[in-house]
């Protein structure tokens, strides 16, 4: 068993502008805390969504299943709930349903008490030519650390 895990989503700084972050709990049962311990977790499609009730919910989030487990093991792609204090889901509920901005999740990690938890991200969408603009300025930063290297050697 990994001691620390950290499963990112990579392709989310990409695709969006990230206004603002927290980190929430998420709901497990029992093999779906053993499999996310082992680190075999996606979050790279998932998305989060609210209810009827104003719960948060993560979409799409894949944990694969337990492979010790017997015929009680857990759907690999079940929607499960988010836990943030009132306060902050009325915040982001306000946020999403006014200026049309997305929740997403940015990273799942368990904490030191053993607890698994997921940053996520009040988003906005980007265009193509900000996310070209993004490759570009990537790829400046390369070169000019490249050159700085060579440089001081």
């Amino acid at each position: 068993m990994q001691k620390n895990i950290n499963i990112k989503n990579r392709r989310a700084r990409f695709d969006y502008e990230i206004l603002d972050t927290y980190t929430a709990g998420i709901v497990l049962g029992g093999t779906e805390i053993k499999s996310l311990r082992l680190g075999k977790a996606s979050i790279s499609q998932s998305f989060c969504e609210f209810n009827d009730k104003g719960e948060l919910f993560v979409v799409n989030m894949q944990i694969d299943e337990y492979s010790h487990a017997s015929h009680f093991n857990h759907a690999p792609k079940a929607v499960r709930k988010l836990l943030l204090n009132k306060r902050e889901l009325k915040k982001l509920q306000k946020e999403v349903a006014a200026t049309g901005l997305t929740i997403v999740p940015l990273k799942v990690f368990i904490n030191d008490r053993g607890l698994a938890k997921m940053n996520i991200g009040l988003a906005k969408g980007k265009k193509l030519y900000d996310k070209r603009e993004t490759i570009k300025s990537r790829d400046s930063k390369r070169n000019l650390d490249r050159i700085k290297k060579s440089f001081n050697n």
